[in-house]
């Protein structure tokens, strides 16, 4: 079997016939509402944690590219080579890379995949072996272009080539239904393993680069502890809050963030913070310093005595943390810094295991 290989990228053709050797397809996006929508016509998918990906292949050419238009392929290799070893020899797949560890879906995992060296990349490739979720598909094996289709027919040759293609516990296919309670109870059911749920239009095609999908998230409330805070980049001044949890050996873990702070709150905020400085701050896992995606977000941080109880909504766990940043609602005075424990954070449930029950929930 040859390794996959990333082609060069010659002068652009039209139609995905072109793109299957040159990708450059922007995957259809989806706009944030609050509430699952009403009426027929609908079709409602989870929303998976994990990196979007574009699966592209032409012959012994495979392309795995993320939403920002930049090549995955060499960072998940294995991947790379499933599909290269399935019988269709070209497709286009629509979907989401995820990394199961301890059974739960991994983020971080996905993270640590972005590494120059390929030796660690293929290391952890074989330690932690990535899926692909199939959520779409653009391109049939026979080279048939499916974006003018409508969704309604793209999911029936999703369902056929992965019945027929890609059986394989690496390229699993996700759920669908147009069933708004089956969707409801996906929310509720889901835990930390979902980023919520996508609802999209049976009767619309493809659109690249428009968010013409739907996406809902099941927002919950925790109340933790301010462990410690960082300042703004160009001024100081409060910037952030770094949020912790006590585990059950009574060590605060760092769980995420919020920065939703108001330029009106910030002086007498730090006046307030700035008394409260004192290592350590976080007894258990503690904040690092900038990642890759923190758009130059200062690694400098200041321990608090955990004194603070802040209530934030959150939308997402990933790893016993927060995904995404969390707002702030308000502070609990009221409330002991040793009541705010991490089983707070709804248990992750595992991805197999997630996608049996959405399929059948009884």
């Amino acid at each position: 079997m040859p390794a996959p290989r990333t082609p060069e990228r010659p002068r652009r053709r039209s139609g995905l016939d072109a793109l299957a050797v040159a990708p450059g397809l922007e995957p259809m996006e989806a706009k944030l509402v609050e509430e699952l929508p009403q009426g027929s016509g609908w079709q409602f998918e989870p929303k998976w944690d994990g990196f979007r990906c574009l699966a592209f292949r032409a012959g012994d050419e495979v392309e795995l590219q993320a939403k920002s238009g930049k090549s995955l392929t060499r960072f998940f290799p294995e991947m790379a080579m499933a599909l290269l070893q399935l019988p269709a020899r070209r497709f286009v797949l629509d979907g989401e890379l995820a990394i199961a560890v301890g059974g739960s879906l991994s983020f971080k995992a996905l993270q640590d995949r972005l590494h120059p060296a390929e030796s660690r990349v293929r290391r952890l490739a074989a330690e932690q072996p990535a899926m692909l979720i199939l959520f779409d598909c653009l391109m049939t094996s026979d080279g048939e272009d499916l974006t003018p289709q409508p969704l309604s027919q793209r999911r029936k040759a999703l369902e056929r080539f992965h019945r027929e293609q890609a059986p394989q516990a690496s390229l699993r296919l996700s759920p669908a239904t147009d069933d708004l309670q089956q969707a409801r109870a996906w929310l509720e059911r889901a835990g930390g393993a979902l980023d919520g749920v996508v609802a999209k239009r049976l009767d619309e095609p493809y659109q690249p680069g428009v968010r013409a999908m739907l996406k809902i998230k099941r927002m919950r409330t925790a109340d933790c502890v301010v462990g410690g805070f960082r300042y703004l980049s160009d001024e100081r001044l409060v910037g952030s809050l770094l949020l912790g949890l006590y585990d059950a050996s009574g060590k605060l873990d760092h769980v995420g963030f919020t920065s939703t702070i108001t330029d009106d709150e910030r002086p007498e905020l730090t006046r307030r913070l700035e008394a409260l400085i004192e290592a350590p701050g976080f007894t258990g896992d503690a904040p690092g310093g900038p990642s890759r995606w923190s758009n130059g977000r200062s690694a400098d941080w200041r321990p608090l005595r955990p004194e603070l109880v802040a209530e934030v909504r959150y939308d997402h766990v990933s790893g016993g943390r927060f995904r995404h940043g969390t707002r702030l609602l308000r502070w609990r005075p009221d409330k002991s810094p040793r009541q705010c424990g991490l089983e707070q954070l709804q248990a992750e449930a595992r991805p197999g295991e997630l996608i049996r029950r959405m399929i059948d929930p009884a």
